[in-house]
């Protein structure tokens, strides 16, 4: 892959570092990625790679750069642990302003040609959420977004296409929480909204136990028809 990290400035006027990882054709729409807990860790970085190779200009910001940079966590207890600290600790106002930044990034790079999407993980699917909120996305994928029910309530507040992708033997996003989320877009025509009744929470992630391969991949494709429809 072509990959290398590269300064980002956020909208704080701060400047971090991403991951960037581009298609094999040089140039293609952008996509920024948002990490669960563990950083910019091999897994994200490797699905990077993954939305790179389907031609997308990929960008993953260092979340957590402010209290440690470039975060590289194992999904053990020791890296779990440290996960949460981090978790607990990060700033989430300046999280948003840093990924709008990371937003605007790709949108001035030459070799983004279209639109520019987030997607994210757990904490980093909340964080989709919020950037397209808060800054220029034409699309936004949240996959099992932990903490949405505290902020869904700004979806008035956005008319980005949104797609949530919710695990139904998740005790962290209850059916309560997807009933909320459901209920506050149900007026809207541009928000996909799946279930995957037979998976756990981190699904997607093939490092670690929860990983569902049917699941993962029937997702995938619902995300790439989604960005396509709405983010090319």
């Amino acid at each position: 892959m072509n990959s290398s990290w590269i300064d980002i400035q956020s909208t704080h006027g701060d400047s971090y570092s991403g991951y960037l990882s581009l298609p094999p054709r040089g140039t293609g729409p952008g996509l920024v990625l948002i990490q669960e807990i563990w950083g910019v860790n091999d897994h994200i970085r490797t699905v990077a790679d993954q939305y790179a190779l389907e031609g997308f200009v990929v960008l993953a910001p260092d979340v957590f750069w402010r209290q440690e940079p470039r975060v590289n966590l194992a999904y053990d207890e020791a890296g779990t642990k440290r996960a949460f600290e981090l978790m607990n600790g990060l700033d989430g106002d300046k999280a948003v302003q840093d990924l709008v930044g990371a937003v605007n990034t790709l949108r001035s790079r030459d070799d983004v040609t279209g639109s520019v999407a987030t997607l994210g993980f757990c904490m980093g699917g909340r964080l989709s959420f919020q950037t397209a909120v808060a800054g220029d996305v034409d699309a936004a994928v949240c996959y099992y977004p932990g903490g949405i029910q505290n902020v869904i309530g700004q979806a008035d507040q956005t008319d980005t296409p949104l797609l949530f992708n919710f695990a139904g033997k998740d005790h962290m996003i209850t059916q309560e929480v997807r009933d909320a989320v459901a209920a506050k877009v149900a007026e809207r025509d541009n928000v996909e909204i799946y279930l995957y009744p037979d998976s756990d929470h981190g699904f997607n992630r093939w490092a670690g136990a929860p990983w569902n391969l049917h699941d993962a991949m029937l997702a995938r494709g619902r995300v790439l028809q989604f960005l396509a429809h709405n983010a090319l």
